[in-house]
């Protein structure tokens, strides 16, 4: 009896150690995520932002944080677009453009405001693919658009990059036109530069409007024409607000300040007429069992650590809210009906546990095995029935590999389950956790299957594989090569060609890297899943959902 106590005071002081230890290393991840941010949300610096205060214009997050409505939140999208890029070109915070969702008069919008104190709001590579995101967003969802316009056009030392291609810079303007083709309301405010090619997006937007003395849109600016027909003309004469409102007509309202402009595009937004729902089922929210914050406690610090995926659930989903689709059968994969904030999800999320299937098999978690695909694959279809959003919660390695499993039939199996994730037409949404490699991503929903958003927590990490598996991979090929040449390398030189390859993998696979490049939308706080899904659906609700056909699923 003695020892048994002692041992159940050890594992006791065992498990709060670990607790410990999570809640520290994750406490720590997320307070250099928001250090990071902070510096991202300065954009081009001080001097650059008093410098606009001093010509009367506000930066482009004190736009926003105007033009939403008080006490509501912003879901900014892309925040670390951009990030570590172009240090050749002085970088580009954010990616030059602030964007995200917000409400305006009680309706959700998609904003985008240039950010003029970078680079004068001239759009980089990533400029172009984040604008471009959120259009397809707003597409997608039926999510009015609001342009906060204030750029100087393409950023000519990397125009090769920017200018030609089917997802560059003119992408947008096509998409104007869809956008409006489908109904969907565009509002943009002229509130500084707008040129060149860049003048067609307000004005095939809906409405236009424009700030006297600092908003100008032309085809060409003063330089330009000077050097194509040698005409002298300043840029207020040439397309200013009072020029482009009294004597083209091509803007709609005349501002006399950014304040104005935004209280008008408030009162627009507030007359627009109610939109239809697709009818995903809501009822009064209840609290998750555990607070938020004990997902800190209950995700473990380190990537290959097993811990209690159900855990992690009780933080985000309403409370008894659970109903888990067969949970006695592929069990590296959680299935299960629930509610977040009171709307009905399926949740679809890889169990880290290690344990043992109906037939006495070890099953490894984070790795999707046949019979975890096979039951993934037949609730995605069940919740495309009966128009269920899905949740995706990623924390994958991939799919089992070996003898037993080729013959088994797990390329079928896995075949089945990305079929379904591609032809689901109900809303989804992906949180990737931790681990997101190979095609154990394909299969969670990563960002090549539409996800209608997704972001990951500050421990994500996207690649084919993870880190030291490359490194172990590369590294064989080249020993090999250099065996072949008859230079085989020694022990030592074969360990530092090892650490110089893992320590640029690991560097590529971190959710910086990804979200720099927009695979994921955002790095959340892990306390903020819940409202991040709530938001998600609540605007996806919005939009019309297609009839399901999976297409062709071997049996």
């Amino acid at each position: 009896m003695k020892s048994q106590c002692i041992y159940l005071i050890l594992r006791m002081g065992k498990n709060d150690l670990n607790a410990s230890i999570n809640e520290d290393e994750n406490k720590l991840g997320v307070s250099r995520m928001q250090r990071r941010l902070e510096r991202i949300y300065l954009g081009g610096g001080k001097a650059k932002i008093e410098k606009q205060h001093g010509r009367g214009k506000l930066t482009a997050r004190e736009r926003i944080d105007y033009l939403i409505d008080d006490g509501s939140y912003f879901f900014e999208i892309g925040a670390f677009a951009g990030f570590e890029m172009y240090k050749e070109h002085g970088g580009a915070p954010a990616g030059g453009v602030v964007m995200g969702l917000g409400y305006v008069a009680g309706k959700m919008c998609m904003i985008v405001a240039n950010d003029a104190t970078v680079k004068a709001g001239a759009w980089f590579p990533i400029t172009g693919k984040k604008n471009l995101r959120a259009q397809e967003i707003a597409l997608e969802n039926n999510t009015p658009l609001i342009y906060l316009v204030d750029s100087a056009g393409v950023y000519l030392p990397m125009q090769d990059e920017i200018f030609p291609d089917k997802e560059h810079f003119g992408r947008m303007f096509r998409n104007n036109a869809i956008i409006s083709s489908k109904g969907i309301p565009q509002i943009a405010a002229i509130m500084g530069s707008c040129v060149a090619g860049g003048a067609y997006l307000p004005i095939m937007s809906d409405e236009a409007l424009i700030v006297e003395g600092t908003g100008s849109i032309f085809l060409a600016g003063p330089y330009l024409v000077k050097a194509a027909i040698g005409e002298t003309v300043d840029k207020q004469t040439l397309g200013g607000a009072e020029t482009q409102s009294s004597l083209s007509g091509v803007t709609d309202y005349i501002m006399k300040d950014d304040k104005e402009c935004l209280d008008t595009i408030k009162d627009l937004v507030g007359k627009m007429g109610k939109m239809d729902t697709a009818g995903f089922d809501r009822i009064e929210a209840k609290d998750p069992k555990l607070p938020a914050e004990k997902i800190y406690e209950n995700f473990p610090s380190e990537a290959t650590k097993p811990y209690n995926s159900y855990k992690i659930l009780d933080s985000i989903v309403d409370e008894g809210s659970i109903t888990e689709y067969k949970k006695t059968y592929g069990k590296t994969i959680i299935c299960a009906y629930a509610r977040i904030d009171g709307w009905s999800v399926g949740i679809v999320m890889n169990s880290r546990e290690v344990i043992k299937n109906a037939k006495g098999e070890m099953q490894f978690g984070g790795v999707i095995y046949s019979d975890s695909a096979d039951k993934a694959t037949r609730f995605i279809l069940n919740c495309n029935q009966k128009k269920i959003p899905l949740v995706f919660m990623q924390d994958v390695t991939g799919f089992m590999v070996g003898t037993r499993s080729e013959h088994g039939g797990i390329i079928k199996d896995g075949a089945k389950l990305v079929n379904a994730v591609s032809n689901s037409t109900v809303p989804k949404f992906t949180v990737v956790m931790g681990n997101s490699y190979g095609a154990g991503n394909y299969a969670m929903c990563g960002k090549a299957y539409d996800p209608r958003l997704i972001v990951g927590w500050p421990t994500a990490k996207i690649a084919v594989m993870g880190g030291t598996q490359a490194a172990k991979v590369l590294t064989q090929i080249q020993v090999t090569s250099l065996k072949n040449k008859n230079q085989p390398p020694n022990k030592a030189a074969e360990k530092a060609l090892f650490e110089k390859i893992k320590a640029k993998y690991d560097e590529q696979t971190t959710a910086y890297y990804a979200a720099a490049r927009l695979w994921m939308d955002a790095i959340i706080d892990p306390v903020d899943t819940r409202r991040f899904i709530s938001i998600g659906i609540e605007m996806s609700n919005h939009s019309k959902v297609e009839k399901f056909n999976v297409g062709v699923i071997q049996t």
